[in-house]
């Protein structure tokens, strides 16, 4: 499990609480109105059951007492009976299906959302506070709702059962009905027992299989890379190692079920003869017509399989509790994890400039890289980052990002609708369609194919002129780290953001390259911090800021512009 489990009593708030929100949203409305179809279905299958029991009563006794005329007004009743249940069963489950499917895509996008609000994605990851929650997102929402709806309608279709046919039960025999319910609770107490364990093996065994899965996922992702190292031995013995672990919780989870096994086996072999032994003495005497033990027979399997919904179901429920846990650690973290992972005094104010206040920053290791710094960046103005002490270039953009990072003041930036970028020196690039990746999905209707094309060419790159631009690539494994860059830069344009923070690009782009990028983006009114670069062309900087060892710096301000700091 994770680093703590989550207490039975949380996590059935949470349950509740999800149920809660999905039937006071939106889609919820529509739910309702399924979920009211789908109780009416099941109110006509048990209805329909009962019916059925009384027709096989007499279609077995017709055939006892050899009346043919009655046999076969009691077929065409079967035959019709049958028939109106199939159809009730099948819209039944077609209702139940598309239920459990507005739920799971109505938690899918709310968890999705959850996931990528407040860069929780990131905290979540850095912190390691919780394994996989792509799967987490992913399958156990899928499961938990079908699951939650299935064992919603079971509990509730076992009510209606236990309605309908203890009438039915009771008079053919008060001590058959006696016998099915004692019969039915010592059932679910020794299944109970027995299949306890399963609950936390279930759940381990989501993340084992998900810590392979992973694993593998990594070496296809850094075949390159493995390839080089030659990492073929490391990475055969890492994915055995998870590939052992989770065949060992499974083969645990085996070994109970098999005990479990034992046990519910022998339980519903003895539902069928239990009523035959029962009133079988009532009908050898004469009491009872032939038919009243069939009916008998599936009245007590019906009553007995709806108390024993434990015993019949319990492999489900253990998987279903595992899943139910899974999610409400999973909507604990994201609840926890709006708090930075690693703690910071550093105080970020959104303001419609750029400036640093009585900033230090720390690295990793609790040394000081950048001492008391402070500067403002005007509009259009464009800041070379150099110096021998890197580490407090790289330090100075990660918190600029919001990157928690060690340190304290302040930094004044523009707030988070694209008015300020950073572009790393490896970019990120979200797989799809070059549109996609280049255009903001609100600006998509307002760029023209012209100008998208007409700035890939102006930054030498081919891409696009071939596949068009609604063709879907993996940008990062068809290009170069170089075009990588290239391309998040045409992004950065297009987007026209006032600020951009740059960081090392000049070490994989030529000098040439990078000047006309630099005097393109200056074109454009965007003011650039460029991390890591040469002082080669001072012409395209208005100040420097240069960082020295032990956290010291000074700040060169070019007559070219005023400055203030």
């Amino acid at each position: 499990m994770d680093k703590h489990e989550t207490p039975l009593k949380i996590t059935a708030v949470r349950f509740l609480r999800s149920v809660k929100i999905f039937m006071s949203s939106e889609a919820g409305i529509k739910a309702r109105w399924r979920l009211a179809g789908l109780v009416l279905l099941l109110c006509g299958i048990n209805a329909l059951n009962v019916v059925n029991s009384y027709v096989g009563r007499n279609f077995m006794t017709a055939i006892a007492d050899r009346k043919t005329a009655e046999f076969i007004q009691q077929a065409i009743f079967y035959i019709g009976v049958f028939a109106a249940s199939t159809v009730v069963a099948v819209i039944a489950r077609f209702t139940e299906e598309r239920l459990a499917l507005l739920w799971r895509e109505f938690l899918t996008r709310r968890a999705v959302k959850l996931y990528l609000a407040d860069a929780t994605y990131f905290h979540m990851g850095s912190s390691g506070q919780l394994t996989n929650p792509d799967q987490r997102i992913a399958d156990d929402v899928r499961a938990f709702t079908i699951t939650t709806l299935s064992f919603i309608l079971m509990v509730f279709n076992s009510a209606l059962t236990i309605l309908a046919f203890s009438g039915v039960l009771w008079s053919i025999s008060p001590l058959l009905f006696v016998v099915a319910v004692f019969y039915a609770a010592c059932g679910s107490y020794l299944t109970i027992t027995l299949g306890r364990p399963l609950i936390k093996l279930n759940y381990d065994q989501l993340d084992k299989e998900a810590n392979f899965r992973s694993g593998l996922i990594q070496v296809r992702e850094s075949a390159e890379a493995i390839m080089v190292a030659n990492g073929e031995e490391q990475q055969n013995a890492r994915l055995l190692q998870r590939l052992d672990e989770a065949i060992g919780n499974f083969r645990r989870i085996t070994a109970i079920n098999r005990n479990v096994g034992f046990f519910t086996t022998g339980y519903n072999w003895l539902i069928q003869i239990i009523p035959a032994l029962i009133v079988a003495p009532a009908f050898i005497r004469g009491d009872v017509e032939f038919g009243v033990i069939t009916q008998s027979s599936a009245a007590f399997a019906l009553l007995v399989g709806a108390f024993s919904l434990i015993v019949t179901q319990f492999q489900s429920i253990s998987n279903f509790a595992a899943v139910v846990a899974r999610l409400s650690s999973l909507l604990e973290a994201f609840e926890q994890s709006h708090a930075p992972a690693v703690p910071s005094g550093i105080e970020i104010v959104e303001q419609d400039h750029l400036a640093f206040e009585h900033l230090t920053l720390l690295s990793s290791d609790g040394r000081t890289v950048l001492k008391d710094f402070s500067a403002s960046v005007g509009v259009g103005t464009r800041v070379l980052i150099t110096g021998p002490n890197q580490a407090a270039g790289a330090a100075l953009f990660k918190a600029a990002a919001r990157i928690p990072t060690a340190g304290s003041g302040r930094i004044i930036r523009p707030g988070p609708e694209r008015t300020i970028l950073f572009l790393p020196q490896q970019p990120y690039l979200m797989p799809g369609t070059l549109r996609q990746t280049l255009v903001r999905p609100d600006k998509a209707d307002e760029m023209s194919d012209d100008r998208i094309l007409h700035l890939l060419r102006e930054f030498d790159l081919d891409v696009g002129q071939a596949g068009g631009l609604d063709k879907e690539r993996d940008w990062d494994a068809v290009l170069s780290l170089r075009e990588q860059q290239l391309l998040a830069l045409v992004g950065i344009v297009l987007s026209g953001p006032r600020f951009v923070f740059l960081d090392r690009l000049n070490t994989t782009l030529g000098a040439e390259e990078f000047q006309k990028i630099l005097q393109k983006l200056s074109a454009c009114s965007i003011a650039y911090l460029n991390v890591g670069g040469t002082s080669a062309y001072e012409d395209l900087y208005d100040a420097t800021l240069t960082c020295e060892q032990e956290g010291k710096w000074t700040w060169a301000v070019h007559p070219s512009r005023a400055w203030t700091h």
